[in-house]
């Protein structure tokens, strides 16, 4: 169940639209496709260490102060719904376009990996909703290991979701069909993101 809830929570993040689902989409439809690869495998490994780092921080903050995992639980909280109504609000001012499509072009693919790396990794807010992953699924004083299952657990979905994106959006026809129901993708991101950050406000531990 623990494993669960964390692939499940993940799983939303990933397909939540962003830089990093944006910029290995542009790399899939202008680029050779081992170019969105390597950048998806750059955004893969900043998964890693944001997880890393996330969940390494957190055990020690929560073994030294028990109170923190009651703030980060409200801070979590706030910001998952905060997020979803983000998402719900830019979906309902989003134009929608059919046409990101642009001239072909030629990327190292050592840039390629550089790009998927720092894009995540320079997102301030993953630091955060790694934090909310973690409170809303690891209460205080569960074992080391659980933390590591977590973070494989995020890399395995991490790379499922950018390698089905890769395979889906070089291919137009698929490309224009996201494009198109973007709008209602977007809208229900938004609600599971709520639904998340409430039950994360409202839980006793």
């Amino acid at each position: 169940m623990f494993l669960l809830s964390v692939a499940m929570i993940w799983a939303v993040a990933c397909i939540t639209p962003g830089p990093n689902t944006l910029l290995v989409m542009r790399y899939a439809l202008t680029a050779p496709r081992r170019v969105p690869i390597l950048a998806a495998m750059g955004t893969i490994t900043g998964t890693f260490c944001w997880g890393l780092a996330g969940w390494l921080g957190i055990n020690v903050l929560f073994q030294a102060a028990p109170f923190a995992y009651v703030a980060l639980k409200i801070v979590g909280g706030l910001y998952l719904v905060w997020l979803g109504l983000k998402i719900f609000l830019d979906a309902q001012k989003s134009r929608q376009s059919a046409d990101i499509a642009a001239a072909r072009i030629d990327v190292p693919l050592k840039t390629a990996y550089r790009m998927g790396l720092v894009t995540n990794l320079a997102n301030p807010k993953s630091a955060l909703f790694v934090a909310s992953l973690f409170a809303a699924t690891m209460p205080v004083g569960t074992p080391f290991l659980y933390g590591l299952a977590a973070i494989a657990v995020m890399v395995t979905v991490s790379t499922i979701y950018y390698s089905f994106l890769v395979a889906l959006i070089t291919h137009r026809t698929v490309a224009a069909a996201y494009l198109k129901a973007k709008k209602k993708i977007d809208l229900g991101v938004g609600m599971v993101f709520v639904g998340f950050g409430t039950k994360l406000l409202m839980s006793q531990r």
